[in-house]
């Protein structure tokens, strides 16, 4: 593994009880820091399973992801430690309705890296500002929008400070004009350099900001290559009709 690579997964394949077919199929590959890589693919193609599988929230049935690393397959290794550099937004929000957007912004800041109070807030504060929502720290979340609640959850990942931000189809759930929100953060964070892996149908977005798109199908990497190559010059017949349905 070279010293860029953040995460490094060799042969991992994963198969769900009572299915007949691998939902992974010994799949291989790097992410380095500073990369935006975009996985896209037809729905049932593996992508969301193979982010998933990156910090463990889905459990590989055989092969190796090194973090930083570290084999977090191992099970001698303490996954929550890594999770913690790991930033994860999911296509529902997953915020706690109870709390005030404040409240979730702190609670896991203060709980697992051990920041007072005030150092948390500070962080929340200055990241709801960089997405437009300082005025939305007392607020709870069934008085946001989708797009707000989606910024929000962004902002959540952000405020544990972590080395790699996963989306998982992070517009899928969002009313179309609510996109446009969610997507210019994820573009700024882009452009500072933050490492990210991103499942998503936008082809224009993963055209515009992606470093390397990942194209799976059946629970393999069919092709990777840079959006211009891969979305101007598709190699496969599988990646060519998919991409002839889709733009």
């Amino acid at each position: 593994m070279t010293t860029d690579t953040l995460i490094s997964v060799r042969g991992l394949t994963k198969k769900f009880d009572g299915m007949a077919t691998h939902a992974l199929n010994g799949v291989s590959a790097d992410i380095h820091k500073g990369e935006v890589v975009f996985v896209i693919g037809p729905s049932g193609s593996g992508k969301s399973t193979f982010l998933r599988c990156l910090n463990l929230l889905e459990e590989p049935t055989s092969g190796t992801i090194l973090f930083e690393g570290a084999d977090i397959t191992d099970k001698k290794t303490d996954i929550n430690l890594h999770r913690r550099k790991m930033g994860m937004v999911f296509q529902q929000f997953n915020l706690f309705p109870h709390m005030s957007i404040m409240k979730n912004l702190t609670i896991a800041p203060m709980k697992l890296l051990k920041l007072s109070r005030e150092e948390a807030e500070q962080t929340a504060r200055e990241l709801l500002a960089r997405v437009g929502l300082s005025d939305r720290a007392d607020a709870y979340p069934n008085q946001l929008s989708g797009g707000q609640k989606q910024r929000i959850a962004i902002v959540r990942a952000l405020c544990m400070k972590p080395d790699v931000m996963l989306f998982d189809e992070p517009t899928s759930a969002l009313d179309p004009e609510m996109v446009g929100e969610v997507l210019t953060v994820m573009r700024e964070l882009a452009e500072e350099n933050m490492t990210m892996v991103v499942v998503t149908h936008e082809m224009a977005f993963a055209k515009e900001v992606a470093t390397r798109v990942i194209f799976m199908d059946n629970g393999s990497i069919v092709e990777e290559n840079t959006p211009k190559e891969l979305f101007e010059n598709p190699q496969s017949d599988r990646l060519k009709s998919f991409l002839a349905k889709i733009i």
